[in-house]
């Protein structure tokens, strides 16, 4: 689309100077993504290509008291997630019928059995356990006193493993923080922010605190890596007196996707930690690590040989594993079965799993974040089976406050949520939910008509009786969030892609290390996300082409 375009309450060369300072500011600042490869050939050069993100030009109005309330979260839901993985059993137990359907995520929990609830997994256990998460909330409608709209804060869903954008998220921010005040000479932007302040609050804007917030990503997420570092070189390294002991210093590892295209995010994350912490990176995807990577069965060192894999002074140990791949099936291409020489990808994902270093996630982070997972702490009491109330602990409670309505189809489903496949197919209010496998990265849900017939189609319906087939327990049903829409101009390399109007889901980071004994070492918020989006788009990742990265502008 032409940036030409007319915008209510902004003149155009208001809009053109936006533009054109989005542009500069992202080229200059690294707020950019990396295209994709037209072959394989181009993606082994060096002539990498770059484009601005998608970004909104101007941040989202967001209520101050409410953003707050996100952050303080961090830390409950952080030591929740710590507390779940430890607990072998709730894991089995919750994830039993998802297993039967779903082999990706029994693999994982396969792994997961065979290392941390059985013997051959001492070196796993002994090591430190570093959770990089993401908490992410929409705005929910209330109806208040008075007839108009309020809303509260919903969670959306929980992520544990690869917990994208913080890099560019801190740079939009700065962008967002520039514009706002570089642009507010004359109040050109007034009537524009005032328009989407009275979306989400029903009074005066507040003289003070108004504003994009810093968000402390890029420091508070490679903070985190070099604590987990510093850990492993004090427990491991210096005592380690083996013969074959490398000098080196540890690195960490990022496991990343090939032909990935949100480098940028990543390096920003990797040059930060050198240059606060002096802590070298390594970028490798699974396939490669199957190939170089080897575990010493007596020590438990993960080592990334060289091209002279006889060169052991060379070769480099690593000390924590970053994982911004893994997450799906599809970053598995080799497939399961590694009797027939396939399944290099999970036997490269084991190998790094059993290794002593530090694991960003481990298996039980990563399985904690599954949808099932979350569903089934909706339950009653079941939150309280990892905080419980008679010891004076009141997270299980403020957990609570957050959580959307979250309906199981497996085995377990109880009476209420056969009431929610009812209300879905008999009272035909398939709008008022979604149903979601268990992925992340985006466009795996299901909305609307679609919904209705995937469930239709797998269930058994006897006059006002439903049976529903074991084909459903891959999935969970939730409650739909319907979050105040605003205006917003989105961009997509650096081209207005429309105007209109939006939604948008915040993120907040938060970052914890626990050590093998279940001390807690690190638990913190880490930074902010927000993602924004045309009101008429179901899903909303920024990687799989839905969203756009935003900031909040608090009021």
């Amino acid at each position: 689309m032409s940036n030409d375009i007319e915008i209510p309450h902004l003149d155009s060369t208001t809009l053109q100077n936006l533009i054109s300072y989005a542009v500069s500011f992202s080229a200059a600042n690294g707020l950019q993504v990396q295209t994709k490869s037209s072959s394989t050939a181009d993606s082994n050069t060096n002539s990498n290509t770059y484009i601005t993100a998608p970004i909104s030009l101007l941040p989202q109005s967001y209520p101050s008291h409410l953003f707050q309330r996100g952050i303080s979260l961090s830390r409950p839901l952080n030591l929740l997630v710590e507390k779940i993985s430890q607990d072998g059993e709730f894991l089995r137990e919750t994830l039993k019928d998802v297993r039967t359907v779903d082999e990706y995520t029994g693999k994982l929990l396969d792994l997961y059995e065979a290392i941390y609830m059985k013997q051959d997994g001492e070196f796993a256990r002994s090591a430190d356990r570093l959770g990089i998460l993401r908490s992410d909330y929409m705005l929910h409608s209330t109806v208040a006193d008075g007839g108009k709209d309020q809303y509260e804060l919903k969670q959306v869903e929980l992520n544990t493993i690869a917990s994208s954008f913080a890099g560019l998220a801190s740079t939009v921010a700065n962008l967002h923080r520039f514009l706002t005040q570089r642009m507010d000479d004359g109040g050109k932007l007034n009537l524009f922010l005032e328009e989407n302040h009275q979306c989400v609050v029903r009074d005066a804007r507040a003289e003070n605190g108004v504003g994009v917030p810093e968000s402390p990503a890029m420091s508070q997420l490679p903070l985190a890596m070099f604590l987990a570092h510093e850990r492993y070189c004090q427990r491991f390294v210096k005592n380690d007196n083996d013969a074959t002991a490398t000098t080196r210093r540890p690195v960490v590892l990022f496991v990343v996707q090939p032909n990935e295209t949100n480098t940028v995010d990543q390096r920003l994350l990797e040059f930060a930690l050198w240059n606060n912490h002096q802590v070298p990176v390594v970028r490798m995807s699974l396939g490669e690590l199957y190939n170089k990577a080897v575990l010493d069965e007596t020590t438990g060192k993960f080592m990334i040989q060289s091209d002279n894999g006889a060169d052991e002074s060379s070769s480099e140990e690593v000390a924590v594993v970053y994982f911004r791949a893994g997450y799906a099936p599809t970053d598995y291409p080799s497939g399961y079965n590694a009797e027939d020489g396939s399944g290099i990808e999970w036997l490269a994902r084991e190998r790094l799993e059993r290794s002593r270093a530090t694991k960003c996630p481990c298996l039980g982070y990563h399985l904690a974040g599954t949808k099932k997972v979350q569903q089934e702490l909706a339950r009653p009491s079941v939150v309280e089976r990892f905080f419980p109330e008679d010891d004076g602990d009141t997270s299980a409670r403020t957990i609570r406050t957050v959580f959307a309505g979250l309906y199981s189809l497996g085995a377990d489903a109880t009476e209420q949520d056969i009431n929610a496949v009812k209300d879905v197919l008999l009272n035909n209010a398939q709008d008022k939910y979604v149903l979601k496998p268990q992925r992340e990265g985006g466009g795996y849900n299901y909305y609307g008509k679609n919904l209705a017939d995937k469930i239709r189609e797998n269930c058994t319906i006897n006059e006002q009786t439903i049976e529903l087939d074991p084909s459903l327990s891959e999935f969970i049903l939730m409650e739909r969030l319907f979050p105040p829409q605003q205006r917003a101009i989105l961009l997509r390399n650096g081209q207005v892609e429309g105007s209109g109007m939006t939604i948008s889901e915040l993120g907040c980071f938060g970052t914890i290390l626990a050590t093998e004994d279940s001390e807690i070492v690190h638990n913190e918020y880490g930074g902010f996300l927000l993602r924004t989006k045309f009101s008429g788009v179901d899903e909303g990742g920024v990687a799989s082409g839905f969203a756009t990265l935003s900031s909040p502008y608090l009021c």
